[in-house]
Order: structure tokens, then sequence, then C-alpha cells
């Protein structure tokens, strides 16, 4: 079968005596370089690694019919036509459904104009796998497309104001961060878009926990040329840079990582920050520890209810990092990044450096007696 992507996750007990390892998940793409052809690329996540190897169709074929539904419980399997789903109740009974992918869900928002288009090949979208080495978008990658796509466009937004302010050369090149970057799906878009499509001198660097992911990303910047990028393992808490950012970006950077690098933008006296936060577990976690004679009588009906709580600490915790970064200098806005069917993280915190600090208070962390020490946020 031609499989574009398969996920297996849910891990049974035996499942590291049967792999050696203590995978929690496994991930594999179809390849789409010419090289590679009709071969499958795997990654195999432990809590703390990631391990990468190929197959062929035979082997994954093999690797489907030994493990789905048993090593792993859970299986997502994805062709170009339908979507294939294996789970295993606690029983052990195997459970298959299939379902057709409508068409409108691989087409969606295909007239649209994207700063990176389609059918026209990128390479390192094509490295990805999110593209055919002609252009055209893997039906399983859309949406990821889409992603990178919009927060290009939060780019291509402040681009005007990071120019004339800093007028970028080589010799001064524009400076960027990205923490928590991951697979870097989104910092070699900036990479490519500034230095392919708008010809913007730029140094780029990209931070993650994972090691394994990073001497993945640094080995593709080689294999692609790209001088400019760099990737570093490491913490944001505990992070420093060489050289001070112009623009910090930030993809869904779990809990406090979000944090952490505001405050180091902040600190650095960054021009512009885009921050998608991801979770936010501080606020829920403090909300959750206390009594109800603790709680303001106007928030108590916020807070009695588990998913209540979490969706409002959320939007509290973002609307504190909005007004702090207010507190410092910055022009604060909080935008949709991408529609909530694609993804439930969809604010975007957009913050341009103006000169000279406001006296703006975090009133909410007032309110709500919670002291984020690591924002070090006060309510005096």
């Amino acid at each position: 079968m031609n499989y574009q992507s398969i996920t297996f996750s849910k891990p049974s007990k035996e499942a590291e005596e049967k792999l050696s390892k203590a995978y929690q998940k496994i991930k594999i793409r179809k390849e789409t370089s010419a090289a590679r052809e009709g071969q499958y690329f795997v990654e195999m996540f432990t809590e703390k690694q990631v391990f990468h190897k190929h197959f062929t169709g035979d082997e994954l074929e093999a690797f489907i019919k030994e493990h789905a539904g048993t090593t792993f419980k859970a299986v997502n399997m994805r062709t170009d036509e339908k979507e294939i789903v294996i789970m295993a109740n606690k029983k052990g009974k195997i459970t298959k459904m299939e379902k057709l992918i409508p068409k409108n869900t691989i087409t969606l928002g295909k007239s649209k104009h994207y700063l990176l288009p389609e059918n026209s090949p990128v390479p390192f979208l094509v490295r990805l796998g999110v593209m055919t080495e002609n252009g055209k978008v893997i039906s399983s990658k859309y949406d990821k497309f889409r992603q990178i796509n919009r927060f290009l466009e939060f780019i291509d937004d402040i681009l005007p104001f990071l120019t004339e302010r800093l007028n970028p050369t080589k010799e001064n090149p524009l400076k960027i961060a990205d923490f928590g970057c991951g697979k870097s799906y989104l910092t070699f878009a900036v990479q490519y878009f500034l230095s392919t499509v708008k010809n913007i001198p730029c140094i780029i660097e990209g931070l993650d926990l994972k090691k394994d992911v990073i001497d993945y990303c640094n080995s593709l910047t080689e294999e692609l040329g790209l001088e400019n990028l760099h990737f570093s393992t490491g913490d944001i808490s505990s992070y420093s840079g060489e050289k001070n950012p112009d623009l910090v970006i930030t993809l869904h950077a779990c809990d406090t990582a979000t944090d952490f690098a505001l405050k180091y933008a902040v600190e650095k006296q960054a021009s512009a920050i885009l921050s998608v936060p991801c979770c936010q577990h501080q606020v829920n976690t403090a909300l959750g520890k206390k009594t109800k004679d603790e709680i303001p009588e106007v928030f108590a009906p916020l807070i009695k209810w588990g998913i209540i709580r979490e969706k409002f600490s959320s939007l509290v915790t973002d609307a504190i990092r909005g007004q702090w970064l207010e507190s410092k200098g910055y022009q604060v806005q909080m935008l949709e990044f991408i529609d909530e069917e694609h993804t439930p993280k969809n604010i975007l915190i957009r913050a341009l450096k103006k000169h000279g600090e406001s006296e703006c208070k975090s009133s909410l962390a007032e309110i709500l007696s919670i002291k984020p020490e690591i924002l070090n946020f006060s309510a005096d």
C-alpha cells in the first residue's frame, strides 16, 4: 500500500522487550527524494531521545503486521485516499477502521496565494517530507504547510518595522533566535523566506533540548549548504547566545519555555517577538492548589470544572504575558495564528519594541494573587 504517513502510539508493556528500547511513539513518512524512492523515513521516540532509520516498502509492511495493535495499541495510517486506524482495547481485541479522506480536506485553501507557493519545490520542504520533488504538497502535511506559510505572513508583516529600525546588511545581518525549534520546519522556513525570497541578510539560530533532533537539523543544514543557519542543544532558561537577537520567535514552546523565551527577548532588548504559546500549566496548577476562600468570588465558576479552568488559565497566562511585555516597552497585539480547525493553540503574541518603558502593571496577577517568578511579574 502507498502510505504517506503512519504513527504508532500507546506502547504495550512488551514494547521495550520486543524493540530493545522503550519507544513511546514511532512516526513514519514516505520519502520524497528520488534517491530514496519507495522508502520510508522512521523516527522512533523514547522519553528523551529520537532514533532514525529507513524502511523499504516490504520492511514497513512487515513492521505493521508484527506491531500494529499488539506492540502499539494505537496506529494511524494515511494514504492519499484514506485514513486507516487500528486500535486495541484492554482485553487485546483489535479493531480496524477505514474512512475516505474528503477531497476538500486536501485541496482546502489551494487557491490562496502562499508566500511559499505550491507546485514550486522548496528544498527544505522536500527534504522534510512536506513536498514532493516537483513541489506538490503531500496531503498529510498540508496543515503543516499552511502553518508555515501563516507564520511567514506574520514575519512579512513586521519586516518593514525591522528593516527600517535595523537596516540589516551583510556585515550586520538581522539576527533571529528560534527557541524550542523542534524539527525546525519554521526555522528553515524563516531562513529560506528571508534569504531566498526577500534577499535580507540574516543569521538564525535554533535551540532545543533534544540532541538527536538538533544533530539532524545541523546535518540537514550542511546538506542544503545553509551557512547562516545554526542549531544548538540547550535549555532556554540557561541560554546565552553570543549575539543579542533582533527577533525572537517561538512556536508551541511548552509551558514556561515560552516565558523564558519572552524574558530572554526582553533582557536582550529584541526589537520584535513573535510567540505562539503551547500548553500553560503554571497558572492552572497554582489555581488548583488554592482553596475556595483564596479565590475571588467572581472567578469561582471559572475554576470549578477542570476543562474550564484549563482554558481560563491559558487565557490568563497569555494576558499576563502581553501586559508584562507592554510594561517593558513593547507594543503588543494578540492575533489569531491559524484556524482552530487546524490547531487548538491559535493565539500569536506579537510584540514590537518601543522606546522606553511604560508604567503598565500586571493587574491580572494581582487579582489572582499569582506571581509567576519566571518573568518576575509584579503587582507593585
